[in-house]
């Protein structure tokens, strides 16, 4: 080597020598006891997903240890278990100058476990070689207000992966305490040295032994140095509990003996019927408390348990029970949707007769009544079965089923079933569901393919009523439907008389039998079950002549008919109603008992037609139009779908506009086998599509209608408004329901006067149905303003304006304010409670905290808090201040927690507080407000004088006003003094100063002489205190009732006089009538009136008067 040259070396690496021997020691909680118990040993324990023992009894897993009680009410505790730990992870850093401090609250522990190491452990020389090294640790205790080392830890060697030890303290002081892990060895400073030391946790343990009465526990204890870093998990395979089975039931062998008397017994099984009646009868984890065994239907689930338990394929070549149920109840729920959870794993659903709980499952069954024409209830418009059928959207043709796969390490599996026949007819529609306590992938499929079938082929229902006597089934039995409206021939009806000698039944209605096959009549026996009997002979379409004829069978009684060519239609019924008439509504779901073949083993079968015109087309359904934009002008995509399918079926399609003149001009007709037609090159107008299916006879279903329009839409009628916490909800009504509009929508916080400016002045907000504004920036009691229209593809409708508020009220938004800020991180701090074991203990706090968040923004907060406890109630003053990410943004905050808010200013010697908040009020001396709204304002006093409720009731004891008043009504007990006012309603008063209107009818004046004159006089005094303008009339009625004399009449108001000669000198003539009318007007309150009579003639005359006053306030607004 060259000049300077030295020795060579190769850095040496020294081996690894710490390795982390810890003992994870769990007992974990399995179920409520008592259980079956492990189904293999210790095959059924699996630590991390791996059987501590595989099938040929290998040990995979060494050194665990398994010791399970199955959860009797008297059992022994678990060996090796006398302690039980709750463990609190930390996983942080301990650094030479920041030490890690906890504090322990927990008031029953015995011991604590601290758990700590070093991430790695080895130091390097200056020739590279990395060697071990070591590192100390302390672990301190704060006994009565000092700290004290408690452990000295010194870690020696070499690792290069974290390394975990654990130690344990006994002997703990009084809590609360502090713990304490310092580090004592300087932190490195150097890539070479490599030393850093972790807290990971620790663990507060009670010794007790417990013995888990009535629940199945299994307690494991295994190394973790098997598993290194990982987390070890357990999975455990147990057979679940020991249920009550029926007493001549095996559970193993899934076989019944004899009859079953009522009476159970105790074994485990995974029958979801008799699952069911432990969770519904069981008196501690389930409903046995609110429901007793007499209230469930024993004999219902013992039917269903044996429909159960016959096998079925299985889809591998083998067989297995129909239905099995396998589930842990892991969560609380509500109790009634586990039990419909319950019930779906076997086809059934729950029903309450009336008298108990009972169940109704989906399976073939016996028709217990048959419904004809001639025993239901004919409505007035003549249609007594009245038909429904399903959506085509709820018609799935594929489901996705989530099922719990034992070859999946009992993970979540799916099973994809689809019916591939309606996919290619309708298109993939696809629903997914969760098999519940399903295990089994056969089952899994069953339910998929139940659930397709039962939407595909049970489409229809139907409603009908009947009367007491009719009322023959109860929810969930299956009956006969006989329509002839729909068959299209008479199929039912009722016996007129019985020859039982001859075998003949002469029924009401004709009959025809079909050229081939066996017909069959069903009859009602004695005991009110159906009997079916074949049809040999049909004499007179009316004489039937049957191969025998039941037992019980009456005349009057009713009679179905059963022709080879027509399918019998069957529902099953799933409500009964009684009517206000004393009649009762079935509705019943359509029945198809093939489905279960179709579903548990696989067959396959073409439906019969339910009538004679099988092929006839039904009418369509879910006629639906979409308006599409198209370069100016538009199409328009219609879509329908049919109730069934029927082979070789065609649409026709017409098109009507309407026209100017109120008539419909056909645009278009079309054909097409398909289920949508797109009609293009439209214009706007009001248009009438129709569609009708068409079969390959050409025989026509019924057409279905609807109408649209190509049009701009119309403006929202109104726009209602919401009011939240600082929000405002917006919601646009059609007078017409349009489902084809949407609505843009536009905010102002000043009103726009001129509407053509919406869109520069106003901000958009977006497009949808409603609209909700929220923003801390709209603040209560300020006006905000929407401007929103209808939209469509056509056009844009104008805008309308509507005008609100967010919410007032003040209680709601401190309940926000409650939310907000118990949410946020400086309300945590200030609020949550630190254990204060002593009374009269205390604790002053000063907390500070910068973070980052999971969305990389940077939080921080500071505060100080003072806690206490007297006499068992805690008690907290504090303050923070923080700024936060929020989930509406940024927001700083500060906060005060306190029984009482005061501000003091002790200038000049004054310590009265000039602002004081304490409970739910606000004192203060002096406010200036620029704004002020509160729901309520009350004076003081008792009583106040001046309140405003919120429904806007004004009480004063002296108003003063001298602005505008407007009202809808009122009342005033006092007086009233106006120099003006105009009333346009109804004016109603017990009496007015200053009269309106008056009438007085004068002393009557009667004369019988040859000539003479008498007259009458009054005084009228208005009681106003002041000049008003009045008219006075009079009236004076004049009678001449004998002889021929003239009649003068003289009315005098004070001092205008007029002066009439009323019935001139005639002789000979009858009696004679004549009125004199005299009007004055005048301002004075006196008025004196007299009305004088006179007679003159030759002979004597009798004549009399009877003035009558009426006097009415007038302006004398008249002109000549």
């Amino acid at each position: 080597m060259g000049k300077g040259g030295g020795k060579g070396h190769t850095p040496r690496e020294a081996p690894d020598n710490l390795k982390s021997t810890q003992l994870l020691s769990v007992i974990d909680a399995i179920s409520e006891g008592p259980i079956e118990g492990p189904v293999n040993g210790l095959q059924s324990v699996l630590v991390n997903q791996t059987p501590v023992v595989d099938r040929d009894g290998n040990t995979n897993i060494h050194g665990v240890k398994v010791v399970y009680r199955v959860g009797e009410q008297e059992q022994t505790p678990l060996e090796g278990f006398e302690s039980s730990g709750a463990e609190t992870v930390l996983g942080v850093q301990v650094k030479y100058d920041n030490p890690v401090t906890r504090t322990i609250t927990a008031a029953n522990i015995d011991r604590l476990r601290f758990t700590f190491g070093v991430q790695s452990l080895v130091g390097a020389n200056s020739k590279g070689d990395r060697n071990p090294t070591s590192v100390r640790l302390q672990i301190h205790l704060e006994r009565y207000g000092q700290w004290v080392v408690e452990k000295e830890i010194t870690i020696t060697g070499k690792t290069t992966t974290q390394y975990l030890a654990s130690v344990i303290v006994d002997n703990l002081p009084p809590r609360p305490f502090g713990i304490r892990m310092v580090r004592v060895t300087a932190d490195s400073t150097t890539d070479q040295l490599q030393n850093n030391t972790v807290w990971s946790s620790y663990t507060e343990i009670i010794d007790v032994r417990q013995r888990y009465p009535n629940t199945a526990v299994i307690g494991l204890q295994v190394e973790s140095e098997q598993f290194g870093s990982q987390q070890v998990t357990r999975n455990y395979h147990f057979f679940g509990r020991i249920i009550h089975v029926p007493s001549n039931y095996d559970p193993v062998a899934r076989t019944y003996s004899g009859i079953w008397d009522g009476t159970f017994k105790p074994a485990y099984s995974n029958n979801p019927a008799w699952c069911l009646w432990d969770v519904l009868t069981h008196p501690r984890y389930g409903m046995g408390q609110r429901i007793g065994a007499a209230d469930v239907d024993r004999w219902a689930l013992y039917a269903i348990g044996q429909y159960c338990d016959q096998m079925v394929p299985d889809g591998f070549g083998g067989t297995e029970p129909r239905m099995t149920f396998n589930a842990y109840l892991a969560q609380q729920r509500k109790a009634w949707d586990v039990l419909t959870d319950f019930c779906s794993a076997m086809r059934c659903m729950p029903v309450w007769n009336g008298q108990m709980m009972t169940f109704v499952q989906d399976r073939p069954s016996d028709t217990v009544w048959t419904y004809t024409r001639s025993n239901v209830v004919m409505p007035d418009e003549g249609t007594p079965f009245r038909y429904s059928f399903s959506a085509r959207k709820d018609r799935h043709n594929a489901v996705e089923v989530n099922w719990i796969d034992p070859d999946n390490g009992w993970q979540t599996s799916t099973e994809l079933v689809e019916d591939t026949v309606a996919i290619s007819h309708y298109g993939r529609n696809l629903v997914k569901m969760d098999a519940f306590g399903c295990t089994s992938r056969g089952q899994a499929h069953r339910a998929g393919l139940w659930l397709i079938k039962t939407e595909l082929l049970e489409t229809q229902t139907v409603d009908f009523s009947v009367g007491a006597e009719g009322l023959r089934h109860v929810p969930g039995d299956v009956i006969e439907v006989c329509d002839e409206d729909y068959a299209g021939i008479s199929l039912g009806g009722r016996i007129l008389s019985v020859d039982r000698a001859r075998r003949i039944l002469t029924l009401d209605r004709e009959i025809t039998l079909p050229s081939s096959g066996t017909t069959l009549i069903s009859l009602m026996d004695g005991e009110g079950l159906p009997v079916s009997v074949d049809v040999q002979s049909v004499t007179d379409g009316v004489q039937v002549q049957v191969s025998r004829i039941p037992d019980g069978v009456a005349e009057y009684s009713v009679w179905g008919l059963k022709l080879p060519s027509l399918r019998q239609r069957l529902f099953r019924c799933v409500a009964v109603r009684e009517n206000d008439d004393g009649t009762y509504a079935i509705t019943a779901v359509q029945h198809v008992p093939e489905k279960e073949s179709i579903v548990d083993n696989g067959a396959s079968f073409d439906p019969q037609p339910g009538t004679i015109h099988g092929t006839v087309p039904p009418a369509i359904q879910h006629l639906t139009t979409e308006i599409l934009a198209e370069e100016g002008q538009y199409q328009v995509l219609a879509r329908w779908d049919t109730p069934r399918v029927v082979k070789g079926a065609s649409f026709s399609l017409r098109l009507n506009v309407a026209a100017e003149d109120g008539s419909d001009r056909l645009v278009s007709s079309a054909g097409t086998p398909d289920t949508q037609y797109r009609f293009r090159g439209l214009t706007p107008g009001r248009y009438t599509l129709s569609v009708r299916a068409v079969n390959s006879q050409g025989q026509q279903g019924d057409p279905a209608s609807t109408q649209f329009s190509i049009s701009a839409p119309a403006a929202p009628s109104f726009i209602e408004l919401t009011p939240g916490y600082f929000q405002i909800t917006a919601t646009p009504r059609q007078a017409v329901y349009d489902p084809t509009v949407q609505y843009e929508f536009w905010f102002s916080d000043a009103q726009i006067t001129d509407i053509h400016q919406v869109e520069n002045a106003a901000r958009y907000l977006g497009t949808a149905l409603y609209w909700i504004a929220a923003s801390v920036n709209i603040r209560p009691g300020r006006d905000y303003y929407f401007y929103i229209r209808a939209v469509n593809q056509v056009g844009k409708s104008a805008f309308v304006e509507a005008t609100g508020q967010a919410s007032n009220d003040a209680a709601g938004y401190l309940d926000f304010f409650k939310g907000q800020i118990t949410e946020s991180h400086l309300g945590k701090e200030l609020l949550e409670k630190v254990e204060l074991t002593e009374d009269n203990a205390s604790k002053l706090q000063q907390f500070s905290k910068e973070w980052q968040d999971a969305n990389d923004k940077w939080n921080a907060m500071w505060g100080v808090k003072i806690e206490q406890t007297k006499d068992g109630k805690y008690y907290v003053a504090g303050l923070g201040l923080s700024m936060e990410d929020m989930p509406d943004g940024k927001i700083s905050q500060f906060l005060v927690a306190a029984d009482r808010i005061a501000y003091i200013n002790p200038a000049n010697g004054n310590e009265t507080p000039g602002f004081v908040m304490q409970g739910d009020q606000i004192i203060m001396n002096e406010a200036f407000l620029k704004y002020l709204s509160a729901p309520t304002i009350t004076s003081g006093g008792n009583p106040p004088a001046f309140s405003l409720t919120p429904d806007g009731k004004l009480t004063a004891k002296n108003a003063d006003i001298s602005g505008h008043i407007n009202a809808v009504s009122g009342s005033f007990t006092g007086e009233i003094n106006a120099t003006s006012g105009k009333f346009s309603g109804v004016i109603e008063a017990r009496e007015f100063v200053g009269d309106i209107c008056g009438s007085k009818v004068m002393q009557g004046v009667s004369i019988r002489e040859t000539n003479d004159e008498r007259s009458t006089s009054t005084r009228y005094t208005d009681s106003a205190t002041y000049q008003i303008g009045k008219t006075i009339t009079v009236m004076a009625n004049c009678e001449r009732n004998g002889g021929s004399g003239a009649i003068t009449v003289t009315i005098n108001i004070n001092g205008q006089v007029k002066t009439a000669e009323v019935i001139p000198y005639t002789a000979g003539l009858p009696a004679m009538y004549q009125t004199v009318v005299f009007s004055v007007y005048t301002t004075s309150p006196v008025v004196d009136i007299s009305v004088s009579l006179r007679v003159r003639g030759q002979y004597t005359t009798s004549a009399s008067v009877w003035p009558l006053v009426m006097v009415s306030r007038s302006g004398n607004n008249f002109t000549n």
